[in-house]
This record gives structure tokens, sequence and C-alpha cells, in this order.
């Protein structure tokens, strides 16, 4: 039996896993301040529209670049700062990634998520930091990752004392340069108890040369797929222009379509009785 996970906002209280799909959408990366509330603003509206709970998510730093080159954010006091004024301004909860323990505490006092990124899900001292600050923990499956395994950092984060839990699939490695989605890890992933997230746009990606490139144009399908197949909540990054964005150019979706993209979930989602 899944049990839902309560994300107190800064407006009010919504719950992943209840009857209604939620959307986490926002920039891969906090760019500036103007990106960060443009994009908040306009997800944030789309959602509005059509009847979707929203949490805005972009990250204050990213610890995993192919390249030493490639920008990593603004960091973490700056980072934390901007997420607080998007928070604030646009009524939305906010989710975040943490990429160390010692960050977990600090990261907890703006965030009302907080992310544990694919390639740490088996580190057990960022598991247990996250848990500790009470706050609800995603933590996103490494591509690496069976989904039963999921399971066991799951408990880790419950053991030390999180307001719940939720798993996300994001793509499984399929050779050196591509990923592939087994849906049935969705299902596999709900037998632990917590709410599952498809993870739209890092599952696009093909992790191969000097930048990670991607399908962007498969973004419909796979979001389509998973609410088919009873996922909670779609995870999606969403830019105004994604072929300039710093972060994950190839697989960002556009602010623009975003509406149309989740119009088309939400109606699978009512066909299957889940909305």
């Amino acid at each position: 039996m899944t049990g839902a996970v309560r994300v107190a906002g800064p407006r009010g209280e919504l719950r992943v896993g209840a009857a209604e799909l939620v959307v986490i959408a926002g920039p891969c990366l906090l760019e500036s301040r103007e990106l960060a509330l443009r994009t908040a603003e306009g997800a944030a509206a789309a959602c509005a529209r059509l009847g979707l709970p929203y949490i805005f998510k972009s990250s204050y730093r990213k610890a995993n670049r192919t390249s030493a080159a490639s920008p990593q954010g603004p960091g973490l006091e700056a980072g934390l700062r901007l997420l607080a004024e998007v928070r604030a301004a646009v009524g939305a909860p906010v989710l975040t990634d943490v990429h160390s323990p010692e960050e977990a505490r600090a990261a907890a006092a703006v965030a009302d998520v907080l992310q544990v990124p694919a390639f740490l899900c088996r580190q057990s001292e960022l598991l247990a930091a996250c848990g500790a600050t009470g706050k609800p923990v995603n933590i996103k499956k490494g591509q690496f990752m069976d989904p039963a395994g999921m399971a066991r950092a799951a408990e880790k984060v419950r053991a030390a004392g999180a307001g719940g839990v939720l798993l996300t699939e994001r793509g499984t490695f399929f050779g050196y340069g591509d990923l592939v989605v087994d849906f049935r890890s969705l299902a596999v992933m709900r037998e632990s108890g917590c709410p599952v997230v498809f993870d739209v746009t890092h599952s696009l990606q093909r992790p191969s040369g000097p930048v990670t490139g991607g399908e962007r144009r498969h973004a419909p399908a796979l979001a389509r797929a998973a609410v088919a197949a009873g996922v909670d909540a779609l995870f999606l990054e969403t830019h105004p222009d994604p072929d300039r964005a710093l972060s994950d150019a190839a697989t960002q979706w556009p602010l623009g379509g975003l509406e149309e993209l989740l119009a088309g979930c939400a109606r699978v989602r009512q066909a299957v009785g889940r909305g």
C-alpha cells in the first residue's frame, strides 16, 4: 500500500501519492534570477490552469558535469537565497538536489523537498543526513540500480526520520551511450510503499561525448506512458529557450509547450481512472 507524502509549501500542503498527478518542474540549473522566476511563474500558471499541484525544481549546484568547464551554478548560499525568493514569489514548494551530508541542513532550511541525485542514491551518509532534516526526500534511482534495490535506500532515509520518501525512475544505462526506460520499475518501486515519480527529461539523455545529449522529442510519449502506468508525479526540466540552457540543453522541454504536454498527461490520467 502506497502512502501519500505530504509537502508543506508556502501556501498550503500538497500530497504526492494521492488522487492528483503532481508536477515537479523547473530549469535544470539556477542560471539567473530572471530565468528562475520566469520559469517558475510559467510552470505554476500552466499547472494551475490544469488543476495539477506544482513543485518548483532547480539546482543551486550541479556536482556531476560531463566537462570540468561546464557551468555548475551559483553555489549553495546564493542558490538557496534565490530558491527562497522563488518560493515566496510564486507560492510553490521547492525541491533541490543535495550533494553532500554537510549541505543537507542548509538546504532543508529553504527547500520543502530534498533530492538525492541518481549517482548518489547508495551513499548512506547522504541519505541519512537528508532524512534527519525531517523533510520529504526524493531519491532518484541510479542508472545502474535495479528498482527493487531502491527499497533499501528508502529504508535508510525513513530510519533517519524523513517526512516521507519519493522514488524516481530516470532511465537505466543501455550500453555506454544511451538510456532505456523499463516501465516495470514503476510498479516494482511502488511495492516499497513509496509514491513513485517519473523523470521525463533525464530519461531522454544520451550520456556520451563532450556534453550530454538526448532526444527531447520523445518526452510526450514517455510522459503519457508513465502516467498510464500509474505514476504519482512527473518530474521534468523546462526552460524558456532549451537550446541555450547552460545544462541539459538537449532534453529540457520548452516552457511554452509545457501546458500542452501536461494536458495530454492529464487526459491519460483521467482515462485510467486516477484523476
